[in-house]
């Protein structure tokens, strides 16, 4: 299990270099607007280094990493929300993310256009931002409409839907970004139901010239990025979508020359797992494998992201962590120690936990 993020961002400001860079998917790139028609979708593995020390340490043959799902949907205009430039279609491609990457444009090149002229960023975050907002508004207020009746006619569980709506329809119609309010677990139930865009974490990827210069422009970004609770990193994709192109050994010469140590596909990773709040555990089982949950979840949800049996007939799951296993070098010396311990279903995953899970069917 991964996770899913979407790519947006308005025409020609390189998403779809970004989203090769990303995937190495080579997805088609040309200077005009909506090129990509259908999302174009690449599934990768999550860099992880303890998962291949584990795999060396324990003797396990071709460890599956956990993946994540990139989803680049065409450019977004003003009126998207409206359909301009299909772009209701286009938004409903991103509803189903659990995260959002918009792409904004920070380098010149007089042979890409901008379609809205010169090379604002903030001005271009907004325009985005209008229109998912409006999106939202429409789906908010159609979803009021639908619980009115149920709940006037005295039906609990329609009452409380009715006020958490109502709740986000006050937050949104201000101009507010729905990732921006404070939902306890019932409402925050209710308001995933309905698959709203700026309820999601966005990370700002700020596409820089080939010479990688953030320059003022990101700063005034990452500025931004700061007050709203945004993450952000800057990457120049066309030198990433190059890199990709070489074997891992001249992938690494070329980023050491550039004085660059991880990959943009690292850097969005450990930014996307910062925002999420997500940790990785491991399995081994049969076969090793790592696993991507939500800080804070217990043994036995986490073991139901692996099978649904599992969590229906959980036991109980004995664990030690990786850290354990960097100090003693195996199994045997683990449990020698007395590191191999056996944790009920209300356990909480840490971050490099090894897991195995006791069930009955």
């Amino acid at each position: 299990m991964g996770f899913t993020c979407g790519i947006i961002g308005l025409p020609n400001v390189g998403k779809s270099t970004i989203f090769n860079a990303l995937t190495g998917a080579h997805a088609p790139m040309e200077n005009y607007p909506f090129c990509t028609i259908e999302p174009n979708k690449g599934i990768v593995p999550v860099p992880d280094e303890r998962l291949h020390i584990i795999a060396n340490i324990l003797e396990k043959r071709d460890p599956i990493p956990t993946r994540i799902e990139f989803v680049d949907v065409a450019g977004l205009v003003k009126g998207a929300s409206k359909g301009e430039g299909l772009g209701n279609m286009f938004l409903s491609h991103i509803r189903a993310v659990d995260a959002i990457v918009h792409v904004v444009r920070c380098f010149t090149n007089s042979d890409v256009v901008h379609v809205e002229g010169e090379i604002q960023p903030l001005r271009d975050i907004e325009i985005i931002n209008t229109e998912l907002l409006l999106s939202d508004v429409e789906v908010i207020l159609r979803a009021k409409e639908k619980i009115e009746k149920k709940a006037k006619s005295g039906d609990k569980e329609s009452a409380h839907r009715l006020e958490v709506i109502e709740r986000l329809f006050q937050h949104i119609n201000q101009g507010n970004m729905l990732n921006r309010i404070k939902l306890d677990s019932d409402e925050l139930l209710v308001s995933n139901e309905y698959g709203l865009i700026t309820a999601k974490p966005m990370i700002i990827c700020a596409n820089v010239d080939e010479q990688g210069n953030a320059t003022d422009v990101y700063t005034t970004l990452h500025d931004y990025a700061q007050k709203n609770g945004l993450g952000i990193v800057a990457i120049s994709a066309k030198i990433e979508e190059e890199i990709v192109e070489l074997p891992p050994d001249e992938q690494r010469e070329y980023r050491q020359a550039l004085g660059v140590d991880r990959s943009a596909l690292e850097r969005l990773i450990t930014t996307a797992y910062s925002m999420l709040d997500l940790i990785t555990y491991y399995t081994i089982t049969t076969q090793l494998q790592a696993w991507t949950i939500k800080h804070g979840t217990t043994a036995q949800k986490a073991s139901g992201i692996i099978h649904s049996d599992f969590e229906k007939g959980f036991i109980r799951a004995e664990v030690f962590h990786y850290d354990d296993l960097m100090n003693y070098k195996s199994l045997h010396a683990i449990k020698e120690h007395g590191l191999l311990r056996s944790e009920g279903r209300d356990y909480i995953v840490h971050d490099g936990d090894i897991i195995h899970f006791l069930f009955s069917v």
